[in-house]
């Protein structure tokens, strides 16, 4: 036969599409000719096709072989085509077996001795490979645990082009190849601590408590060793396990990071990038393979921000946007790549450049212009979208013998659990499940809003200014996040008071 066809895909984000290799041989002057927008990378895949099937023992057609990419208006990037492009080619002569290539996909890069290699990515190309109605997926023997994660799909892990070969249906003989391994990736590392090593900050506990029982954004203030990196650790540690739609979001975007993935993990990720970070760093990019960045990688999970006040303002700016929509968009010529990045943001921050401004028995030697400045790095839009800002303040006196923290883990996790369980409930008539994400307008007039006495303090405030809109319904949020932890089914005029106060320290 002089045509052939298999499947590959397409990965923008973690969004594959399917990319049919089309592969004719003409009696021409011999070469090998790749269409269908394909980037430099992929380009090569001619000479790497070439020499693998050659140190296969499967020659190619010493013919015109021309390889298309389609739709060709679709952007193709990367060496994840390798595989899918040989065995077209080598479809256009072997006897493969009837409907055996029309109905599988082929994702690997090829090395020049015919070995497969791992490539990232693996998991969203599978899981885009099932939502397009395919059954069946070539993988590389290294990646055979990460595209396994995902059901209803028949997997196969080859360690060489010679065995994708022999699977289509062609009588050759396969050699004993060593398999190559995927490389160590960075797997996320979850500090296992405890909540109860907290000492004396009961205040602040509750605060973080509140923010995880309804997915709010937290920023705590306070100078050095006050414990707000302590207390921010502990965050993933009292959030609910994740269910297996979000464990698989999160793997997808460490799988597109390189990371390779060999389970579900089912607790939230944690992220935390230096001050130095860029925007690139933190949004994510590249200008063919679009990667993410820490607010993808961070999503269903918790984003902190050590020394707030130290990044660059404009790269703080750059999470406006994601905490409105709860998704990363980057345009690039030609395509648009997009990540979840639905996640908790805390942020931790001196109250001056040298910490001291404010402390008791301390001296600030920072001017008020140096103070206004650093502060000023935190924008008013940003601050608007944090639903809990709370003082942390240092301790002072030493804990005796093997005191600890009242409250633990475990018990704070339960609670976590039990009041996101009563949101869910209420909110069972709706498109939301935590308080966070509840529309403002609802909130205010819906089927639950609170009376006008008990939201007479958050009018008032926002007669007088000290309330934008948008933090008055972030107050709103917060106020019912505590009646769930107090197991009330309406407002009161303590949860709006106490909510108040979480946000702009006001006294109701």
């Amino acid at each position: 036969m002089s045509t052939s066809r298999t499947w590959a895909l397409a990965l923008t984000g973690i969004h594959a599409a399917p990319v049919e290799v089309e592969a004719d041989l003409s009696a021409q002057t011999p070469d090998f000719r790749l269409i269908g927008l394909p980037d430099k990378s992929l380009g090569e895949a001619v000479q790497r096709v070439h020499n693998a099937c050659a140190n296969s023992e499967l020659p190619l057609p010493r013919r015109r072989l021309t390889i298309n990419l389609s739709p060709a208006s679709l952007p193709k990037h990367g060496s994840s085509f390798d595989v899918a492009i040989a065995i077209a080619a080598l479809g256009t002569e072997h006897a493969f077996h009837n409907g055996s290539l029309a109905t599988t996909v082929h994702i690997g890069e090829l090395g020049l001795d015919g070995r497969i290699r791992p490539v990232p990515g693996i998991l969203p190309a599978v899981l885009g490979a099932r939502d397009a109605g395919f059954r069946r997926v070539v993988v590389p023997h290294a990646n055979f645990g990460e595209a396994a994660l995902v059901d209803g799909m028949e997997v196969l892990g080859a360690a060489s082009l010679a065995e994708v070969v022999r699977w289509h249906g062609a009588n050759i003989d396969v050699p004993e190849v060593t398999p190559v391994v995927a490389p160590n990736g960075s797997a996320p590392v979850h500090d296992r601590t405890e909540l109860a090593d907290v000492i004396g900050q009961t205040d602040a506990v509750e605060a973080l408590v509140t923010a995880a029982a309804g997915g709010h954004h937290l920023m705590m203030s306070g100078p050095p060793g006050a414990g707000k990196t302590m207390l921010a650790r502990r965050m993933p540690g009292i959030l609910p396990a994740l269910s297996d739609e979000a464990a698989l979001r999160v793997a997808s975007v460490r799988s597109v990071s390189g990371t390779s993935v060999t389970m579900l993990e089912r607790t939230p990720p944690f992220e935390a990038p230096h001050h130095s970070a860029s925007v690139a760093a933190l949004v994510g990019g590249g200008s063919r393979v679009v990667r993410p960045g820490a607010i993808a990688r961070a999503g269903e999970g918790v984003l902190f921000l050590d020394e707030a006040a130290e990044f660059p303002r404009h790269v703080l700016d750059s999470l406006r946007q994601p905490l409105e929509t709860g998704r990363i968009v980057i345009h690039r010529a030609g395509f648009v790549a997009e990540f979840p990045a639905r996640f908790q943001l805390i942020i931790a921050t001196n109250p001056c450049p040298c910490g001291n401004y404010g402390v008791r028995a301390a001296e600030c030697v920072c001017p008020p212009q140096a103070i206004r400045r650093y502060l000023g790095r935190l924008s008013g839009p940003l601050l608007d979208r944090i639903d809990i800002e709370f003082h942390v303040l240092r301790i002072t006196t030493v804990p005796t013998g093997s005191a600890r923290g009242k409250v633990t883990t475990a018990q704070a996790r339960e609670r976590v659990a039990l009041a996101r369980d009563r949101a869910k409930y209420r909110l069972r008539e709706t498109r939301w499940e935590r308080n966070a994400d509840v529309d403002g307008e609802w909130l205010r007039h819906g089927p639950l809003a609170p009376s006008v006495a008990i939201r007479r303090p958050l009018d008032a405030a926002l007669h007088r200014g000290a309330l934008t809109l948008r933090a008055y319904d972030r107050v709103l949020r917060v106020a019912w996040s505590l009646a769930d932890l107090d197991g009330a089914d309406s407002l009161r005029l303590e949860h709006v008071g106490r909510a108040l106060y979480l946000k702009k320290g006001i006294v109701s």
